[in-house]
């Protein structure tokens, strides 16, 4: 009879899958056995003889262990191979055996992904089919039509910018558009928990070269006036001659428009003053080393700040790259009429240096040996640089190093001598002094190349690519030996800038508590010219150390228990920016679930659920009217599409009323926050002593005061404090979560239900956490929310940082004063996705 399929006929000469796994299983089982002949004569080892009883007489006196060893060396290497072969071909495939940060989604199609000693089972294992169908070459006339790589490159990126490191992150991480690039957003792999104890026990780098740099050149008089016009008025000037003038120290401070403090908040920046000359350096230091002609001379003596021309840097963050720059044009206008008015004849200039640096930030306890295993300095007459190299070894944590310390040095090529080693710490016995303690912030050891634009450009491209460095690698009489350094390679100058992630980081001076909450992180920020962003990469992720994306970054903030730009930030334009963007985020995402399967934020209560009203909190505008449901509301889609206005409530507002219409948000920030609301609390009038406060702090800058006819109730009704907020018990928190007042009574109720249940006792009297928990708020009594909120890995549980208004702060705290129990005020939190209210303390943020 004829066979029903077409392929029937040829089934019995195919083998069945449980055959074809048996003789798979048989091959990897089978030693291999050397050939008679292949051996060497002097070592031959044939067959073994039957034994008799005068077979010893034979045998020499002595044994060659050498000649044995060889004779048997590929009966053990077989063993081996064989061995391994059986244990992993019933278990693992070839892209299994493979650690997870080396396996590729393309391994399982591509042998040429796969290491070369798995290379020949990955071909293997490859379906047959599919082997021959990527096996097929493309047709000869179209390569003559595909694009070049170069302009491919060029063609993507006319909307955006990439980093220097962008091919690099795409391959291993989620990218996103933000503000103006394409940066990395989170790695593929699972490494939440990875990154964030490698940002405490070890090291975890991030490329933040998309931050903007803007440089003014000019007078130190014109600078300094520049600056303080525009910067915070709390904490020392930024151009304090003794501290950050001199180019020893970074400076971490807040922009703002010109003589707008505390209005029109823009963002943090990080000032950084060019390394003056001292009189006792040698002339080889001073050569080359400046900007301009007449670099090589003598500069002016310190105190003639009129005479003197610096350059000073502004690091901003590139959401806000254009307020700043426009912010320091009008304050430098100003400060150019002021000098013209005293009949001097001046300038200054203002340059836009973005992409002219690559900027690395390496962060852990870890991060100072990957540096100096990652990187080989030039040889110096510096004895600053030499000692501060030398006591990198015994570096346990860049938090020993005096804050913002500016180090510049020149390094070979790290292409040079990679792969790199990583340095090991030196523990000394106690006997010696710590690093700290023996190298000091000072301009001699801040100096560095970096700063001459001729030197920059002179080094935007390599002058050897690393196919050239292969060449002469392979040239080498030992392999893996590091290539030496010639007389045309490049030296590259090169920026260390310490940098710690803490609350109260700002205050840079001493005695400022932190919150006992919070787990301070310390690091480096490495700062490169143009054009050597892979060269160093490669360098430092080889010594181990893990690459971090934005939300990495936000973490570490996080787990310190510091505010992050923007999105802690209210009342600034990039807050603004930033929150239109998460709403439309969270409603698309709302608005894609079917009804059963999101909440119903009617009913749940809550009044704004996509964004702070913050006009609200303040009492500048009116709380929307709650929109009335109806009683039965149909789960069809059609219907629910047509009443989505019902379910899904847009944070309206009225318009605002005449006499609040001159109230202006504004954001309290800074070193002073704790002092000045300690201050203002003891007054009888909070409003007049914040003004006075605000008045003293602008004095300080040479500023006037605010104008007359700003009103301190105003002021004092606009403040936003930011605030960290600590829970007593369970939960929580998430982001735009409500923060409530409680009343006094409920307040006692929370503070002894806390007690007894951490005494544990279920005798005493009084309802429970989870009873009042029950209780349901009033949206009147929202006075504040969380901006970041999620689980603390360094604490252990729920964590938020929000803001709140500074007039129901001082309320809060008096009525936490008046109960005696706690020193820090009592509220109530509420998801925005639940009922349930947990109880927290809030404490200032420095």
């Amino acid at each position: 009879m004829a066979p029903k399929r077409q392929n029937d006929s040829g089934a019995s000469d195919e083998l069945s899958g449980r055959e074809r796994k048996k003789q798979k299983t048989a091959i990897a089982r089978t030693i291999a056995v050397q050939d008679v002949g292949s051996s060497s004569g002097n070592a031959l080892a044939g067959p073994s003889k039957s034994v008799r009883f005068d077979s010893m007489k034979g045998l020499p006196g002595a044994l060659d262990v050498e000649k044995f060893a060889e004779a048997r060396a590929f009966e053990v290497n077989a063993m081996h191979e064989a061995m391994q072969n059986a244990r992993s071909n019933s278990t693992q495939r070839a892209w299994q055996q493979l650690p997870r940060h080396l396996r590729r989604r393309a391994a399982s199609h591509d042998v040429r992904r796969v290491p070369l000693r798995l290379r020949d089972k990955a071909r293997a294992e490859m379906d047959p089919a599919r082997r021959k169908a990527l096996g097929r070459n493309n047709p000869k006339h179209g390569k003559y039509k595909k694009v070049r790589r170069t302009i491919d490159f060029l063609r993507r990126q006319r909307d955006k910018t990439w980093l220097e490191t962008h091919i690099w992150h795409s391959k291993r991480m989620h990218m996103e558009n933000m503000w103006g690039y394409r940066l990395a957003k989170t790695p593929t792999e699972k490494s939440f928990r990875p990154s964030h104890r490698a940002s405490v026990h070890g090291s975890i780098l991030h490329d933040a070269s998309y931050f903007a740099t803007i440089e003014l050149k000019g007078p130190e008089d014109l600078l300094r006036m520049i600056l303080d016009s525009c910067c915070d008025c709390q904490g020392p000037s930024p151009g304090a001659m003794s501290r950050f003038v001199t180019g020893a120290r970074a400076m971490e401070t807040y922009i703002y428009d010109y003589n707008k403090y505390p209005y029109n908040l823009i963002g943090p920046a990080t000032i950084l003053w060019q390394a003056s000359f001292t009189e006792g350096q040698s002339s080889t230091t001073q050569k080359g080393s400046g900007k301009g002609k007449g670099r090589e001379k003598a500069n002016p003596p310190p105190n003639d700040a009129q005479k003197r021309t610096l350059i000073v840097w502004v690091r901003v963050h590139p959401s806000v790259t254009e307020q700043a720059h426009e912010a320091l044009r009008i304050s430098a206008s100003f400060a150019l009429d002021a000098a013209k008015k005293a009949e001097r004849i001046v300038e200054v200039e203002i340059a836009d240096l973005r992409e002219h640096f690559n900027m690395f930030e390496i962060m852990g306890p870890k991060s100072t040996q990957i540096i100096k295993g990652a990187l080989r300095p030039v040889d110096y007459k510096r004895e600053e640089v030499k000692k501060f190299w030398t006591s990198m070894s015994r570096i346990q944590t860049a938090g020993s190093v005096p804050r913002g310390m500016v180090v510049g040095f020149t390094v070979h090529d790290p292409r040079l001598s990679f792969p790199p080693k990583n340095a090991k710490l030196e523990i000394d016995n106690g006997t010696n002094l710590t690093p700290s303690s023996t190298v000091y912030p000072s301009a001699n050891i801040a100096q560095s190349e970096i700063w001459d634009e001729n030197t920059r450009m002179s080094l935007r491209k390599p002058r050897y690519k690393k196919k050239d460095l292969d060449q002469r690698r392979s040239k080498n009489l030992v392999p893996g030996t590091p290539l030496k350094s010639e007389r045309n390679d490049d030296r590259i100058p090169v920026l260390l800038i310490q940098r710690s992630v803490e609350n109260g980081a700002l205050s840079q001076t001493p005695g400022v508590p932190r919150l006992s909450t919070t787990t301070a992180l310390h690091g480096w920020t490495l700062v490169v010219p143009q054009g050597w962003g892979m060269p160093f990469l490669s360098s430092l992720i080889y010594t181990g150390t893990r690459v971090g994306g934005q939300r990495e970054r936000q973490t570490q903030a996080f787990e310190a228990g510091c505010a992050y730009f923007p999105r802690d930030f209210p009342a600034c334009e990039a807050y603004d920016d930033y929150a239109d963007e998460k709403e439309g985020e969270d409603r698309a995402a709302w608005e894609r679930k079917p009804p059963a399967k999101r909440p119903n934020y009617d009913k749940l209560g809550t009044r704004s659920p996509w964004r702070p009203d913050w006009p609200v909190v303040l009492g500048i505008e009116k709380a929307p009217e709650p929109q009335e449901l109806e009683d039965f509301v149909d789960t069809q889609r059609d219907a629910m599409a047509i009443d989505g206005a019902a379910t899904a409530p847009a944070p309206g507002a009225a318009a605002p009323s005449g006499e609040n219409a001159k109230v202006e948000p504004w954001l309290l920030r800074g070193p002073d926050v704790s002092t000045l609301v300690a201050d203002i609390s003891k007054v009888l009038d909070p409003a007049a002593g914040l003004l006075v406060h605000v008045n003293q702090a602008r004095a300080k800058r040479k500023l006037d005061p605010l104008h007359a006819g700003l009103r301190a109730e105003d002021l004092l009704q606009g403040a936003l404090v930011q605030v960290s907020v600590v829970l007593c018990g369970r939960g929580c928190p998430v982001d735009l979560a409500a923060i409530y007042r409680v009343q006094d009574k409920e307040a006692l109720m929370w503070l002894g239900a806390e007690a007894k249940r951490k005494r544990r006792s279920l005798v005493e009297g009084g309802p429970d956490e989870t009873e009042l928990s029950q209780v349901p708020p009033s949206s009147d009594d929202i006075v504040g929310y969380v901006t970041t909120g999620s689980y603390s890995l360094s604490l252990g549980e729920g964590h938020a940082i929000g803001a709140v208004p500074l007039s129901h702060y001082l309320e809060l705290r008096k009525q936490a004063d008046k109960l005696c129990v706690d020193s820090r005020p009592l509220v109530k939190l509420r998801n925005r996705d639940e009922t349930v209210c947990r109880a927290a303390f809030l404490q200032l943020l420095h």
